[in-house]
């Protein structure tokens, strides 16, 4: 059976130094520029009121004594369950009492919330603008470029992701065009970013895209503009009362005298 021939395009060896070089270094000095950029437009965080760190504080207390129930004896649990249930239903720990029962405010007209609409927009212009600058350069002097060939076998799915601005049906897979180089490095220049930057980088655009769309991932304040804190405490306070208490110290000696019972 005769093995198909390989497909060869005829390409000048310049292209990886006047297309692929350029792309790559304009794409990592952009999500260096990008990051500073970010650094210089976020605002000081406010310092936080006593009774509204209190209000997020107690949340916490109540969220690591269920948590961390375990460790303590039955009587020192009941006492901690019973003080921070009355707390909660009482609103003891809120941070404006008489809105107790009220629906939250508005967080278009919350300053907090209003603040933080600001920062986001403020993140969404740093990425928009330099990609779409980014885009319009592409298109305009490295469209239709076919700038190499990648030395692993791939699938036929992989043809639109690699040959985008490419309208050839049977160019082989495995080419890639000067926008799809794009792409890629849109999506793969995270670790260069760590390197360069650190962990905590505002270089790359997708992990900022993905942490907008779940804020609530991280571990975020859980008590954000338009939130219900009394509601929290409650829901909360539903928690404790279920739970079960197990303590890891009850039968302690005889688990240890059973165990080094054949040694002794």
């Amino acid at each position: 059976m005769a093995q198909p021939v390989p497909q060869v395009i005829p390409r000048d060896p310049e292209l990886f130094y006047w297309i692929l070089f350029p792309i790559t270094i304009v794409m990592i000095l952009t999500g260096i520029l990008r990051h500073y950029a970010t650094v210089l437009m976020q605002s000081a965080p406010k310092p936080q009121e006593l009774r509204a760190l209190r209000e997020q504080r107690s949340l916490l207390q109540g969220i690591n004594l269920r948590n961390n129930a375990s460790v303590l004896t039955a009587p020192s649990f009941a006492a901690r369950k019973a003080y921070m249930v009355e707390a909660y239903k009482t609103g003891q720990f809120l941070k404006d009492p008489e809105t107790k029962g009220q629906p939250p405010a508005n967080p278009m007209t919350d300053p907090a919330g209003m603040e933080a609409m600001m920062g986001m927009m403020k993140g969404n212009m740093a990425m928009i603008i330099p990609q779409t600058l980014i885009m319009g350069w592409i298109n305009a002097f490295f469209a239709g470029f076919v700038i190499m060939k990648l030395p692993f076998p791939l699938t036929i799915r992989f043809k639109s992701m690699l040959q985008s601005g490419v309208a050839t049906q049977d160019l082989d897979v495995r080419w890639v065009s000067s926008l799809s180089w794009y792409f890629l490095n849109l999506f793969g220049l995270q670790s260069v970013f760590t390197f360069i930057l650190g962990d905590d980088n505002s270089a790359n655009q997708m992990s900022q895209q993905m942490a907008q769309m779940n804020p609530g991932a991280g571990g975020a304040n859980p008590f954000g503009p338009g939130s219900d804190p009394d509601k929290l405490f409650q829901g909360e306070a539903e928690n404790l009362e279920v739970t079960e208490h197990i303590c890891v110290l009850d039968g302690v000696e005889d688990r240890l005298l059973h165990r080094y019972e054949d040694k002794i």
